[in-house]
């Protein structure tokens, strides 16, 4: 049977001279249905005997669980805005479907955009499909809000993949994590609609009679379709929108809180556990920390990504945060102090339950391309990452999160960082040569 399909799909293979994007598209798929008969080991993305497109599957299934609860948290927290279905259960038919209507079509527009532009270099420099943006395509998802324009997405996708990494000549070697420079893209071009209190609660809309009042936008066929589905089992239904939110509701994450009131201005609004938990607002996929953690295992166990690069960004980041925590005396502090040293009096543990640390220690600081690859300058880049990361979050007024920028500044630094590990293990060497000679 297997040598049969294997025979049909080398018959109906395009010529590659004739047809060079059909040809292309048809070695994607080919590669992707079939192992090769010899693997490499060893070198940057290999770490056993896989190829390189199941080394990548590994990393995206290991966000499965980032995709399923950030579905239904997209849902969770518009209802919540709202005052409708408090419990876990509560409309959990309505969660999830709304959910689905909203990440979907952010999927489907990285993924259509990334992996076109992929398939056109391909075919114009005449070789297969490079697997690299599988894993950009399931990442870029899951860090963008639940709102985001889809033609904002396109454009910082096709950003992302041409300039970060096409113009250095394709998977392998770009110098930027692909999937950071697209959200980069959206923060520094179109700010207000990756940053704020409005954007990381989906489907809520000022509305003119109630003057500064919010109310739930109008749902569109989609929501409509699944109404008639729901009524038929006699469920409940979305409706037609325009519910008011409830008096008092703040869509703001607990970074931007505890940028104002340090983490009593956090606690005021969220406790401990829905942080740890994810039911906060914020990326479509970076909330829930157990999640994340069961993900980073999978890695660190199937070998995909390197440990040593997770174990020092934590510490990095906490030293960072019991250094802060040193400088300010909380007993100090009156109504007139400064945000930032609130900020910086947040105890360094608690940091790691707010924000996207753990997303990004796990699927952003690991990318076997753009981070170190000595096993001494992981340690370094790693640290520098937390320690950078933190400074960021806490003393940069205008964004609250600092991750993105730190890996993003470390990826320009990996190579220095391993060549300067290589010279020393040089001249260590040579220095014992020369004392033995």
């Amino acid at each position: 049977m297997k040598k049969a399909l294997l025979n049909f799909f080398e018959r109906i293979e395009p010529n590659k001279e004739k047809s060079p994007l059909l040809h292309t598209a048809y070695d994607a798929f080919f590669t992707f249905a079939f192992a090769p008969n010899t693997v490499t080991k060893g070198g940057v993305h290999i770490r056993d005997g896989m190829d390189l497109k199941r080394t990548m599957i590994h990393v995206v299934l290991a966000m499965q669980l980032c995709y399923l609860f950030g579905t239904y948290n997209i849902g969770a927290q518009h209802y919540e805005a709202l005052g409708m279905y408090p419990g876990f259960f509560e409309g959990f038919h309505l969660k999830l479907v709304h959910g689905l209507i909203k990440i979907l079509p952010i999927f489907i527009v990285a993924n259509v955009v990334g992996l076109g532009i992929e398939f056109y270099y391909a075919a114009k420099r005449g070789h297969g499909v490079e697997e690299g943006f599988l894993v950009s395509g399931a990442l870029i998802p899951l860090i963008m809000p639940p709102d985001l324009p889809l033609w904002m997405l396109a454009l910082s996708v096709a950003f992302a993949v041409i300039i970060g990494k096409e113009a250095f000549g394709g998977t392998g070697m770009n110098i930027w994590n692909v999937a950071l420079l697209s959200r980069v893209f959206i923060f520094f071009a179109y700010p207000t609609f990756i940053s704020g209190d409005e954007v990381w609660v989906s489907d809520i809309v000022k509305n003119a009679e109630l003057g500064a009042g919010y109310v739930s936008d109008t749902y569109g066929w989609a929501h409509g379709v699944f109404d008639w589905i729901f009524r038929g089992f006699g469920w409940s239904t979305f409706g037609d929108g325009g519910i008011p939110v409830v008096d008092g509701y703040t869509g703001a994450t607990p970074l931007a809180l505890a940028a104002k009131g340090g983490w009593e201005g956090v606690t005021e609004v969220y406790t401990v556990s829905e942080m740890w938990w994810g039911n906060i607002p914020g990326s479509i996929g970076e909330m829930s920390k157990p999640l994340i953690i069961f993900g980073a295992i999978f890695l660190i166990l199937t070998k995909v990504a390197d440990w040593r690069i997770m174990v020092s960004m934590v510490l990095g980041a906490a030293a960072m945060g019991m250094i802060m925590n040193g400088m300010v005396d909380p007993a100090r502090f009156t109504e007139d102090t400064a945000g930032v040293f609130k900020f910086m009096a947040v105890p360094w543990y608690y940091q790691f339950y707010m924000g996207s640390f753990l997303f990004a220690m796990a699927f952003m600081a690991t990318d076997p391309v753009t981070a170190a690859s000595t096993n001494t300058g992981k340690w370094i880049y790693g640290a520098l990452i937390g320690a950078i990361g933190l400074i960021v979050r806490v003393w940069n007024p205008a964004y609250p999160e600092g991750w993105m920028l730190a890996i993003l500044f470390m990826n320009t630094f990996s190579a220095l960082i391993d060549s300067m590990v290589l010279r020393g293990n040089i001249n260590r060497r040579m220095k014992r040569a020369t004392a033995a000679a």
